[in-house]
């Protein structure tokens, strides 16, 4: 992933869930504390050119790019490094991979989800929002892009 900074603030649980995906993910990179808690909260200039609009972390840097808000961090890192990529990006075997790795990950979400209607039951929330625009990529993949993970979800069969 070339350069990668995470500029944070050591008692921000937001700033705590980025650093969990880059280790997880195993993705090198530079942690700087931004915040002073003892100068009144003063926030570095590398913060405030990298945030200017809020002013608060999480940010990360990569390759002098600047990605603001930790879940929108969380969906960055997971297209970079995941099996996403390896769908898109290669072709042959390492292509053929990510879409094993894709397809396994949707039979552990089928398996978890089991006979219930959504992730949480009867009630529909976060986890389910955060699926379906994956699930409409499917279509745009076959119909439009002519590229398929060859994945028949067991619940619509």
């Amino acid at each position: 992933m070339e350069q990668v900074m995470l500029l944070g603030f050591w008692i921000s649980p937001y700033v705590t869930r980025v650093k969990i995906a880059l280790l997880e993910k195993g993705i090198k990179f530079q942690y700087k504390e931004v915040v002073d808690i003892f100068e009144n909260l003063n926030k570095s200039h590398l913060l405030l050119r990298s945030n200017p609009i809020h002013e608060k972390v999480s940010v990360l840097i990569h390759n002098g790019k600047p990605i603001c808000e930790s879940l929108i961090i969380l969906q960055y890192i997971d297209e970079i490094a995941d099996c996403g990529r390896k769908m898109w990006v290669s072709k042959g075997e390492v292509q053929e991979g990510g879409k094993e790795e894709f397809r396994e990950c949707l039979r552990l979400l089928e398996n978890e989800l089991g006979d219930k209607l959504y992730f949480e039951g009867d009630r529909f929330g976060l986890l389910d929002t955060a699926l379906i625009p994956i699930t409409c990529r499917f279509y745009t993949n076959d119909n439009i892009c002519k590229f398929s993970v060859e994945y028949q979800c067991p619940r619509f069969m």
